[in-house]
Parts: structure tokens; sequence; C-alpha cells
């Protein structure tokens, strides 16, 4: 006699208890600034650090885990994110001043951070406020704009390794390179103390109003878009490949090149996950022909495809 299967469990199901908000099959493209993207198995906003570290520390090690802030340089693929998705958000939004050293939270968007500096009257900051994102991604990729970088500043940061341990490090341990750094990829950053310098707060307020400015005048900022699509080539400018390969404005299904700044794509309103990444890879593909550059995204691309339906 047959007996019938047992039905596998729902992931959340096998996770451990938690005091931040767990939530299954959770919408992760409101959470994007490209508007797409399928769900996450699971979503897990950790309460604070602590409990960050105790939740890894007990989840099954066969459980992948992706880390998003505030999905501005992220492409959710249409399938979903398989696993847990922690999302580093307004838990980890603590900002405090330090002599001349700024602590915050991984959850602070960088124009905010900019904003606290200007207020403090600490100069040498201003470049955050031309940086879509949160600091914990800004520290993973070395963000930078207008001639500075995390790496500039940069004191120390904290992290939560898979494990549940915790982790302070300096810049140097950080091996920042462009767009890069050498953190381990199961790290969770957590915290950041970054270094200002006393200066008027009005001074540093015309150097932040200069940086608004030029993005206005340069960057299609009121587009459902996920900002710079590609890293700069060495003594290179993507954009200008880009252009040069013929690609301003080319579209494929609800996805466009912007015809303001050919390094950004485009949901037009209808796009999809696929036309976002079909798109960019067409680009890829053009600049190569074109002129022998092979231009590496600088959108974080996670998650898994919908399987292609045969007509």
């Amino acid at each position: 006699m047959m007996t019938a299967r047992r039905p596998l469990p729902n992931l959340i199901d096998r996770l451990p208890p938690a005091r931040g908000r767990v939530e299954a099959d959770a919408p992760l493209s409101e959470l994007t600034w490209f508007r797409v993207g399928g769900p996450a198995e699971v979503l897990f906003r950790p309460a604070d650090a602590k409990d960050l570290s105790q939740f890894l520390k007990m989840l099954p090690a066969d459980v992948p885990v992706t880390v998003i802030g505030l999905g501005s340089n992220l492409l959710v693929r249409d399938g979903g994110v398989p696993g847990v998705v922690v999302r580093m958000g307004k838990t980890f939004g603590a900002i405090e001043r330090m002599g001349d050293v700024i602590r915050a939270g991984a959850g602070v968007s960088d124009i905010n951070l900019a904003a606290f500096a200007r207020d403090a009257g600490l100069g040498g900051l201003e470049f955050l406020r031309g940086i879509p994102g949160n600091l914990g991604g800004a520290v993973r990729m070395n963000a930078g704009a207008y001639g500075r970088e995390i790496a500039d500043v940069l004191v120390a940061a904290e992290a939560v390794d898979r494990a549940g341990n915790f982790h302070r490090v300096t810049r140097d341990e950080l091996g920042f390179s462009y767009r890069r750094s050498t953190a381990p990829a199961d790290w969770i950053f957590t915290a950041v103390e970054l270094q200002g310098t006393p200066e008027d707060p009005a001074v540093i307020a015309a150097k932040m109003d200069a940086i608004n400015a030029a993005r206005e005048e340069s960057q299609p900022l009121r587009t459902r878009t996920g900002g710079s699509t590609f890293k700069n080539p060495e003594g290179r400018k993507a954009w200008e490949l880009i252009d040069a390969a013929g690609c301003r404005g080319l579209r494929i299904g609800g996805a466009e090149v912007s015809t303001k700044h050919c390094n950004f794509l485009i949901n037009r309103g209808d796009a999809t996950a696929a036309d976002l990444e079909m798109l960019g890879e067409e680009v890829r593909r053009r600049v190569k022909e074109a002129t022998g550059v092979t231009l590496e995204w600088e959108i974080r691309i996670v998650g898994e495809q919908l399987p292609r339906v045969t007509p």
C-alpha cells in the first residue's frame, strides 16, 4: 500500500523566531526604483543588529540570503527571489555625531546623511547628495559621485555575517577600489562611521545645491530608473560608449535607454524585469561590437527569471 507524500513545509515555517517583521511571498516591485520584479519567498525586516545576528545564526544553512536596501541600483527578476530577503530599512536609521565623525545605521539614505552632515557643519560628505541608495550598499560597492567616494570618508563599518558573527573593520581592511570592496559576500553591513571636516553649513549647502542642480539637468530623475546602469571602464565614460554605439533611445518592450542620459535604463510604465535586463544586455552587445569594450553592470541583478512561454 502506497502512502501519500507529506507536503514540503513552506520556508517561513522553517525559519527561526525574530523580533522583526517576517513576511512570506512578499512583493518586491514596490521596494525598487524600477517598480518591477517578482516577490521574495520570505522578506525579513530585522528589528536591530542583534535580531539580525540571532536570526542568521539559527537560519538553516541551505536557505539563501539576499540583502536589499532602498532598491535604487537593483533589478529584481520577474520570478522573484528564493530564500530570505533581508531589508535594511528604518530600524537601521539612527544617526549621531561623535566629534567630527558621523555614526549612522546602514539603512540611512545617502541623501539624508549628507543633510545631517550639512546641519552639523561637517563638510566633505556633500557628494552623498548625488548618490541614490543607503549607506550599507554604498560601503559594499564603494559608491561615489562628483569626484569623491566612500573610501575617501569611511572610518569604520560594522557587519553581521551569515553565521551571525559581528565584525568591525576599518577602511583599509575593506580593500576599496573603483565601485568595489573586498568585503565577504555574506556580510550584511549594519552601521558606518564617516569622517567629516568642520565647515560653514551655508558653504556645505551651496555645494549640495550645485550637486542637486547638476543631477536635475543631466539625469532622468523623475522616471522609474535604477541609476547608473554600467560602470565606467578605466579611462572611459560608459554613457559616451553607449551613445557611440547608437543606443540612445533604444527600446525593448517597455524598457528604454534614456535619451537624457544614456547610461540610465527607464521603465516606461509597462516594462518587465526581463525587458530591462534584455535591453541592458543588448546595449552591452552593441557597445562591444562598436568599440571593443565590455561594459560591466553597476546595477545589481537578483532573483530568478520566469520561464519563457513558447507561442
